[in-house]
């Protein structure tokens, strides 16, 4: 079973995962929560600060990718993303691709400072 790590606190991850969630194929996906997580270790290779810094998924043969490589063998996963999976785990797509991950990551808490704004001036008070 491929197993997606992911940041249900983060109102961007829990959105993207709720779409992945939905698709076909992904019954045969685990995902686990880290922000759920008590103690330190998500996983025994995985600590949850780690986890929580960056997208991370243990393939089926155990290895842990992360990044646009996580991202890839997700899709790979889904028939509806698998040719996007194959794109981006192509070499020398997936350099480019992580340096693109990388950049997202720089902007990130700012995306999610917008989205929980944005998030609670819809909720009735």
């Amino acid at each position: 079973v491929l197993t997606i790590f992911f940041d249900r606190a983060c109102p961007l991850c829990t959105a993207e995962i709720g779409v992945y969630r939905k698709c076909a194929g992904a019954q045969e996906v685990s995902f686990v929560d880290v922000s759920a997580h008590d103690s330190d270790l998500v996983a025994p290779d995985l600590d949850k600060a780690t986890a929580l810094k960056r997208f991370h998924v243990r393939l089926t043969d155990g290895t842990l990718a992360s990044g646009a490589e996580g991202f890839g063998h997700l899709w790979l996963a889904l028939p509806a993303w698998r040719w996007l999976g194959r794109i981006v785990l192509l070499p020398g797509m997936l350099q480019a691709t992580e340096a693109v991950y990388r950049g997202f990551l720089i902007v990130r808490p700012g995306l999610q400072w917008i989205a929980r704004a944005k998030a609670s001036t819809r909720s009735p008070q």
